[in-house]
């Protein structure tokens, strides 16, 4: 892996970096925080390993900077901060993990095993499909064949939570669970209503029906 190590206690930093180019990796190594932060935003590194009090701007920082920039890379903070409520502002901040000194080289190599394994996060959609409908997440505008739909806030999230899932069935309890937030069967019929009401607005109007009812399972947003 490419790994970029944010570390300003040279002994510190130099015993990382040689550790993990002796299992293969290959290693960046800066003492700056702002020097780290230039390097973390262009350099595409697998994992960043990064000490909270740093010279230049501080670790919580450069990881809420690295953030707000979308820039999903893992991070491990590495730091003789081992407080309960300095753990806490760390993952809070953006970090991955958080390991406190002194620490053992294993456990080190370990975690970042560990957070290299780890499904990377992508960047969240901004237009959702399907057929000719449209949703704009950030717009909030839902058309179909250029037609716009006009949608109260709980159908808007009814049909973006079809459409994330488009071709799998969502049975009533998982739409009940991620639509209003309710974990158990509240012996209504909610969920029949408002797709009911959504196909009179997505569906209704034109030739060709887009959510379907699976007899017995639930709904689902037809993919063909």
């Amino acid at each position: 892996m490419k790994i970029l190590v944010i570390e300003d206690d040279k002994k510190t930093g130099a015993y990382i970096a040689d550790g993990l180019r002796e299992e293969g990796h290959s290693v960046d190594l800066i003492a700056d925080g702002a020097a780290g932060l230039v390097q973390a935003s262009v350099g595409h590194y697998d994992i960043l390993i990064v000490d909270r009090m740093l010279p230049g701007i501080d670790g919580i920082s450069l990881v809420k900077t690295l953030r707000g920039a979308k820039n999903r890379t893992p991070v491990l903070f590495l730091t003789s901060l081992g407080g309960v409520d300095d753990r806490i502002e760390g993952l809070n901040s953006g970090g991955d993990d958080y390991l406190v000194k002194p620490f053992a080289f294993g456990e080190l190599s370990a975690r970042i095993g560990a957070l290299a394994r780890r499904p990377q996060m992508q960047d969240e959609p901004v237009l959702l499909k399907a057929a000719d409908l449209e949703m704009n997440l950030l717009t909030r505008k839902v058309t179909r064949a250029g037609q716009p739909i006009d949608l109260l806030p709980r159908e808007f999230s009814l049909l973006e939570h079809l459409l994330r899932r488009k071709g799998r069935v969502q049975t009533r309890t998982m739409l009940m669970e991620a639509v209003w937030d309710i974990h158990f069967d509240p012996m209504t019929n909610v969920v029949d209503t408002h797709i009911s009401r959504l196909r009179r607005k997505v569906d209704k109007p034109f030739e060709t029906e887009i959510i379907e009812t699976v007899r017995g399972s639930g709904y689902r947003i037809d993919t063909e």
